[in-house]
């Protein structure tokens, strides 16, 4: 088959070698060099015609544009009856605490511009002087997970050997093991009331693992008083509960998040969106909105008493790992592999900052509980690092750890830091 008359091919090799990748061919064979690459090439369009370069670009955009509109595709399926009731309960919930948070506001707005600029002052002075207090092995596996309890007595930890362990605050003495997962756990949470007004043989925490397995535990026993099962065989790689202590959360690599309610004892919500795994999850402290990151390197906000998702966060390069709301309720913040921050505010629905923070992927990020006046980020890159949050510049970064850390966390008055490491420990953090 000859060339149609007038048709020219370039002689430029490097461009010659581009259009056989934009064609799916190989671009140089055993052999070959650039007189006979172009004759290969001229073959192609001959057999194809003249404009198959152009054609395959506007393949690859179209894929491209496909795979965008999926990602930005909501699911919403019919639910039972109990979504309905856990979502009415949501509203009445949360309502309230809204209404009682913004009159907070408004009274802290009438403290002196003084005072508060020397609570502030006083709050950077104190994490950067922030230094290893305790540090202590916490298995003989990485440990992928540490919190502390909500009176700030205690720090769970959980690791890739299947044990979850619960140390004192702050001499770092073991309290208790936990046994009962089979395989590396990958995060383990306290019930908002746990060690305030739960007694200790309530349900007090949930685990969960790579096998799927969710477990329950109280306070008093080494052993789980329940397990949650319907995620198996995928992945769990985080538990949330929510503020009220009602609902536990659960992240599945099944590209979903569930919503249990724990006192129906039922799975009330199944929620697709993400195109990829979603690997983490943060509830707002007024119990009314859910934030996912996923491994799509997409965030998205929820209304969870609409079920709707009022929020698309896109910007991150790679998955999102890390995700915490800041106390006001507006500010999130997101770690990726992107090795970046980004900071996104809910009242304007976009980025409004993005921290290059760390040299390797951000595992976990969160919000000093409180008032959010800094950030902790942890990194691959052995290191944890403190923010502002009125200016998001760094205020400490805190090494020690002899490998990646994997999760960090903020004692609820703020004193302490804790940060859980793939070199086996965990280590307390305080100002000197």
């Amino acid at each position: 088959m000859s060339l149609q008359s007038g048709f020219a091919i370039t002689i430029d090799d490097v461009e010659i070698r581009r259009h056989l990748r934009q064609l799916g061919e190989p671009i140089t064979l055993f052999g070959e060099g650039p007189a006979d690459r172009r004759i290969r090439l001229k073959d192609l369009i001959a057999i194809h015609g003249n404009d198959v370069v152009d054609r395959k670009k506007e393949d690859d955009r179209e894929v491209v544009k496909q795979e965008k509109d999926q990602s930005e595709t909501t699911w919403y399926h019919e639910g039972p009856e109990s979504l309905k009731i856990a979502r009415l309960w949501l509203a009445y919930y949360s309502l309230p605490r809204a209404k009682q948070r913004l009159s907070d506001v408004k009274i802290e707005m009438e403290t002196p511009e003084s005072t508060r600029t020397a609570k502030r002052q006083e709050m950077v002075k104190q994490m950067r002087n922030m230094n290893i207090m305790c540090s202590q092995v916490g298995d003989g596996r990485p440990v992928s997970f540490c919190q502390f309890s909500p009176n700030g007595n205690f720090l769970a930890t959980a690791s890739w050997s299947g044990l979850c362990k619960l140390w004192n605050v702050p001499d770092c003495s073991l309290f208790r093991s936990l046994r009962g997962h089979k395989c590396s756990v990958g995060a383990i949470v306290f019930h908002p009331q746990s060690t305030l007004s739960l007694e200790s043989s309530e349900l007090n925490m949930a685990s969960c693992s790579m096998d799927g397995a969710v477990k329950l535990w109280n306070l008093e026993s080494e052993e789980p008083i329940a397990d949650m099962e319907g995620h198996a065989p995928h992945r769990v790689s985080k538990v949330e509960f929510h503020p009220s202590g009602r609902f536990l959360a659960t992240c599945v690599f099944d590209n979903s998040w569930r919503l249990w309610d724990l006192q129906q004892g039922v799975e009330v919500l199944h929620q697709e969106g993400h195109s990829k795994p979603v690997y983490n999850i943060a509830f707002n402290i007024d119990g009314s909105v859910a934030v996912t990151g996923g491994m799509d390197s997409f965030g998205r906000v929820w209304d969870l008493r609409t079920g709707r998702c009022i929020m698309f966060m896109e910007g991150h390069l790679k998955g999102i790992l890390g995700i915490d709301i800041s106390p006001n309720a507006y500010h999130i913040v997101t770690g990726s592999e992107d090795n970046t921050c980004k900071i996104w505010d809910l009242r304007k629905r976009s980025c409004i900052y993005t921290i290059p923070a760390h040299t390797n992927l951000v595992s976990s990020v969160k919000f000093e509980k409180s008032s959010g006046q800094f950030i902790v980020s942890s990194s691959y890159d052995g290191t944890a690092k403190i923010w502002a949050s009125n200016t998001w510049q760094p205020l400490k970064t805190l090494s020690g750890h002899d490998g990646k850390v994997m999760a960090v966390d903020v004692s609820p008055d703020g004193s302490f830091i804790a940060t859980a490491s793939y070199d086996r420990t965990y280590k307390l953090w305080s100002p000197e």
